[in-house]
């Protein structure tokens, strides 16, 4: 990652030796809140790898390698989201954080021929190492990738009128002390009946943590940004709320008003 001239990288590169030491620990025991590894490893080989397409398999393997691997979406959960997908039938769906593109992909792969994906992340070198296998998945077609932070994308699609009430999907997997501006212009994205899902929002248990519990700084504040959060879904009348604790903690929200 150096020597990339990307200020979002620059800023990411501020705490990259802790997300490193958090990966090691992914390694070991997988993204899950369970605390049972082998019950984690049966999960994944008995229901999900082997439903899970080639290609998709060739980013989880590809991404393992790389140091920030652990911002990946866990493969039990994409597979959770691509049964939603087809659940709600849907066409048009957008990501906030892309990273190699496993998320990205299996979204690709549950849409129909003519849907159409809005995928957004500051780093398309992140993007560029899971891009041979979508190619390969013929699934390029379906994908609109825009190098940028989520904010002035997420904007510049309410500035046209269209696009309100438009997306049946969005999956936000970005920076987290901005989900709260995420999910102000997500919820005017989605169409009624539509469903946004948050990642990350239980931080691997953290939000349950007392205060006087020995925690690492950086768990503590990500942990802060996932309370308030999960809050202020809750008293959110726009939405139904399901907080799962699957992965790392996932919040659907369903648009309702």
């Amino acid at each position: 990652m150096e020597g990339l001239d990307n200020p979002f990288l620059q800023n990411l590169n501020a705490v990259v030796d802790i997300l490193k030491e958090k990966n090691e620990y992914v390694k070991v025991h997988g993204k899950s809140l369970l605390k049972n590894d082998a019950l984690y490893k049966y999960i994944l080989e008995t229901t999900v790898y082997p439903r899970e397409h080639e290609c998709l398999r060739e980013i989880r393997l590809a991404t393992e390698e790389h140091p920030l691997a652990l911002m990946a979406g866990s493969p039990d959960e994409v597979q959770l989201l691509q049964m939603l997908l087809k659940v709600l039938n849907a066409k048009s769906a957008i990501e906030i954080g892309v990273f190699t593109g496993y998320s990205l992909l299996a979204t690709a792969l549950a849409l129909p021929e003519d849907g159409k994906i809005i995928a957004i992340d500051a780093v398309r070198e992140f993007y560029e190492i899971g891009l041979p296998s979508i190619e390969k998945a013929g699934m390029t077609h379906k994908i609109d990738f825009r190098e940028s932070t989520a904010l002035p994308v997420l904007d510049q699609l309410l500035s046209e009128e269209k696009n309100e009430g438009a997306f049946d999907f969005i999956f936000v997997d970005a920076d987290k002390d901005n989900y709260l501006n995420y999910h102000e212009r997500a919820v005017k994205l989605v169409r009624i009946g539509g469903i946004i899902a948050y990642d990350n929002t239980l931080w691997s248990g953290a939000v349950a943590a007392l205060p006087d519990e020995p925690l690492p700084e950086f768990d503590r504040m990500f942990a802060e940004h996932a309370k308030k959060f999960n809050t202020a879904m809750v008293a959110d009348a726009r939405v139904e709320v399901s907080q799962l604790s699957i992965a790392d903690g996932v919040t659907l929200c369903r648009r309702v008003a």
